[in-house]
């Protein structure tokens, strides 16, 4: 379990802590039931309902009623304790995705609030380019070409605010990621020949940083998950499960329910199989630039 949250922002925050308070409550032998019991003995207003809200993120903690609960579950390792103190005083703290977030579409608002502390961000991409892997020109050529008529100046704010966002793979300790792309991606023109050779381009020289997989899905694979859409399976500081995101026409939605992620992530374990080897992608990656020249 790491204690530092430094660069973990406020919703990451306030996850990391009401799962560890759950996982506490069930090492300890309590119920939710026999918790909220134990604690109306004490002081404060507490019931069933609030600690269930709690656990699940539906009401905030305060840092005094957070040492209540650690009493009661007798945990008395104080750099977890601290560590846990910490996390309830600063829930509220926000971080630098606030700046750039009103430049972004509003259902992707929750999205960006996590990424920046996604510790591994797996993405199978059927559509366009993945947006932490685009060029300016791509992004552009991606906005202009999805909201023909979208003013100059928001078109310019959304590409900055994307260029923004890859900062997760330059940091001092960066994102792992891997990314599965469909062929078809490879091959769908945006933008100008120059545009597209300049963004396979930039996919090879991501490929050479360590953090960095891409595979390929080749046409060839024929029927698989992909067909189902595109997903991501997000990997936040411990001790959040994983969980998994998807997006459409409808808007932005995560998926938690734990039988669901497993589904996602078998899906995710058959894609890497049946996708080119990293080696391999980048020879075809290669050959689709020169389709553009």
């Amino acid at each position: 379990m790491s204690l530092d949250n430094g660069a973990v922002n406020a919703t990451v925050r306030r996850w990391q802590l009401t799962e560890t308070l759950r996982q506490l409550r069930e090492q300890s032998g309590l119920t939710i039931e026999r918790t909220a019991e134990l604690l109306r003995t004490g002081t404060g207003r507490w019931s069933r309902s609030k600690v269930s809200r709690i656990e699940n993120r539906e009401q905030g903690v305060k840092a005094h009623e957070v040492e209540q609960l650690l009493d009661l579950y007798q945990v008395e390792d104080e750099p977890l304790r601290s560590w846990l103190i910490s996390l309830a005083s600063s829930a509220h703290e926000r971080g630098y995705w606030l700046s750039i977030r009103k430049d972004l579409p509003e259902d992707f608002h929750e999205f960006l609030s996590v990424e920046a502390a996604l510790v591994a961000f797996r993405q199978l991409a059927t559509m366009v380019i993945p947006g932490l892997l685009q060029t300016p020109d791509y992004t552009r050529a991606l906005i202009n070409g999805a909201r023909p008529g979208l003013a100059f100046e928001l078109v310019e704010r959304r590409v900055l605010a994307r260029m923004a966002r890859q900062q997760v793979l330059r940091r001092p300790n960066p994102l792992r990621y891997h990314a599965i792309i469909e062929q078809a991606v490879l091959e769908r023109p945006v933008g100008s020949p120059s545009v597209m050779r300049g963004q396979l381009h930039r996919l090879l020289e991501a490929s050479e940083a360590g953090h960095i997989t891409l595979q390929v899905l080749a046409k060839s694979a024929g029927a698989t998950p992909a067909l189902d859409g595109p997903f991501s399976v997000l990997t936040l500081p411990d001790p959040i499960p994983d969980f998994c995101y998807t997006e459409g026409p409808g808007g932005s939605v995560y998926i938690e329910d734990r039988a669901a992620v497993r589904t996602c992530i078998e899906k995710w374990g058959i894609l890497t199989e049946r996708s080119l080897s990293p080696a391999d992608s980048l020879d075809v990656i290669r050959e689709a630039v020169k389709t553009y020249e």
